[in-house]
């Protein structure tokens, strides 16, 4: 569906290990999907040492060589690639590998973070167009007013990991530039492509993926991406009867 930009979104799913990074970058772009993404965080910022993910957390952290890898690597895949960015610093990073679009997660849109605002302030002034979850609300005054010069999409999504599909409010999806979907299999991403039939609107679609290697708090909700590959198939059909 010429409409639909679709992203495999991978997390900590790739275990800080640029060659399991790659094998998914590949393997992502083999599904037909528009882009592959990532995440770059401070694992401290966001949980204690404490927590039980806090490892595998800290072992998908991003430098800015390997962020340069996988990028560079997407690249000459020619699949789009790009980051949710949870600090300021990341954006310099992302900057200089010249990131097509910025992602805020849920918990960055509503200032759960302590840089937070200063996150989404960097990521502003590239002017560039920026994708935002709001699964866990968040001021969308304010939010226009911080990126009143860049292209912004507003993704629906639960924030709940894995989301049940009789959570899904698809009349409220409806509102929105596209859907970031927690939830298990594809069901609702189908469900959502269906709904897109007949519209010449650029919409976003976001499915968490991972590879059986995979560990760390992302895998539980995550799609392998062999099962990916079946849905993005299944969206090309939906795509093909829509002439009809």
């Amino acid at each position: 569906m010429k409409n639909l930009k679709t992203i495999a979104e991978v997390g900590s799913n790739w275990n800080g290990d640029i060659s399991l990074g790659k094998k998914i970058i590949k393997q992502v772009k083999n599904s037909g999907s528009d882009f592959v993404k990532f995440q770059m965080w401070k694992t401290d910022e966001l949980i204690s040492k404490s927590d039980k993910n806090w490892k595998y957390m800290k072992k998908s952290e991003f430098s800015k060589s390997s962020a340069k890898q996988l990028k560079n690597y997407s690249d000459n895949l020619k699949i789009g690639c790009f980051w949710s960015v949870f600090y300021p610093e990341a954006v310099n990073i992302l900057e200089d590998l010249d990131v097509q679009y910025y992602k805020v997660a849920s918990w960055t849109a509503a200032l759960k973070h302590p840089s937070a605002l200063d996150t989404l302030k960097e990521i502003a002034k590239t002017k560039k167009p920026v994708l935002i979850s709001m699964g866990f609300g968040g001021n969308i005054k304010k939010i226009k007013n911080i990126f009143k010069n860049n292209k912004i999409y507003f993704l629906y999504c639960v924030a709940d990991y894995p989301t049940k599909v009789n959570q899904i409010d698809f009349k409220q999806m409806q509102k929105f530039d596209g859907f970031s979907d927690h939830t298990e299999g594809y069901l609702t991403s189908i469900l959502y492509a269906n709904t897109l039939r007949n519209s010449n609107q650029t919409k976003f679609l976001e499915k968490h993926v991972c590879v059986k290697e995979s560990i760390g708090p992302d895998k539980p909700f995550a799609m392998d991406v062999s099962d990916f590959a079946k849905m993005m198939n299944e969206i090309q059909q939906i795509s093909s009867i829509s002439k009809f």
